[in-house]
């Protein structure tokens, strides 16, 4: 449905069958935009087809963190956004709509392509910084850091390289996870080369359990107590996990690896979330955007589960 130039999805369902958001802590909001992909589109839908898959979790308690963050968290829906209009207008939505529900909540964002972070970033940045730029811990089959987007200055390939230079991320508080795609060397290592830290998806094969041991101590002793950004490219996936995606990439992480990093690392100092890249057009039996669910619902839990703790 569209009214006016803006653009809706279907809000008839919300993510894990929650209340609306009022004063609950924790808030779910959908980001549907797309328009910057360069191969397959359709992430604009990635939000509803992840709350759809979210409802057979919504009495779930976790099985780690033996909470249910059901009575905590709202769903927003999804952002008004004028999805024909050029990019930095869309993104001055974002960050305005995402600034006011950080202002009040513990936000995680459903995307939407991956150009989506700069504004969540920006918005991020405003309110937790202090300062100083954020951690980010990125996971992604991509790098996202090159200078251009196939001669446009900016895109859904480009957010990493922007945000360090706008200075909203600190390049050596920012991790890498599941890089594998093919480009320039000045782009796969920029991050590593800014004094960052990349795990390759050829480094993970083969770790999962007590085998990311000493990956998940890096990564803590890298973050410490800084406030960090959590960002997830359902592309870090293996195809195999995550076939509905708009630039697939085989050689990919498992869910099992991904569940162990969101799990072991819930004690950072995480200020928000987004899941992007889930695109249900392409998706086989819902391993996607189920994917997607469990894993912001992991998320979820383990911050629950840290406020409870105090």
């Amino acid at each position: 449905m569209a009214t006016g130039h803006f653009a809706f999805a279907n809000n008839s369902n919300r993510f894990l069958a929650c209340e609306p958001l009022a004063d609950q802590p924790f808030a779910v909001a959908g980001v549907p935009y797309d328009g910057v992909v360069t191969n397959r589109p359709g992430a604009r839908f990635g939000p509803q087809a992840i709350r759809a898959a979210s409802l057979m979790l919504c009495d779930g308690i976790h099985p780690v963190f033996d909470v249910s963050p059901l009575a905590h968290v709202g769903d927003a829906l999804d952002m008004r956004l004028p999805n024909a209009s050029p990019l930095p207008e869309v993104r001055a939505h974002i960050e305005r709509q995402a600034a006011e529900l950080m202002a009040k909540h513990h936000c995680v964002f459903l995307g939407g392509d991956h150009s989506v972070t700069l504004s969540l970033l920006r918005a991020a940045k405003a309110l937790y910084g202090r300062g100083e730029p954020l951690a980010c811990v990125h996971f992604d089959a991509h790098c996202d850091t090159w200078s251009d987007h196939f001669g446009e200055p900016s895109g859904h390939g480009t957010w990493t390289y922007e945000a360090v230079q706008e200075g909203l991320i600190s390049a050596p508080h920012t991790v890498q996870i599941g890089i594998r795609s093919s480009g320039e060397r000045a782009a796969r290592e920029y991050v590593a080369d800014q004094g960052g830290q990349i795990f390759t998806a050829r480094a993970l094969r083969g770790l999962d359990g007590a085998a990311l041991a000493p990956v998940l101590a890096a990564i803590r002793e890298r973050i410490g107590e800084r406030p960090c950004y959590l960002t997830l490219d359902i592309d870090v996936l293996d195809p195999a996990f995550a076939p509905g995606t708009g630039t697939p990439e085989p050689g990919g992480l498992t869910s099992a690896q991904v569940l162990t990093f969101l799990e072991e690392l819930a004690g950072l100092n995480w200020v928000g979330m987004d899941c992007v890249e889930v695109a249900p057009a392409y998706d086989h039996a819902e391993l996607t955007s189920n994917a997607a669910a469990t894993f912001v619902w992991t998320y979820l839990a383990g911050q629950v589960a840290r406020r409870q703790r105090g």
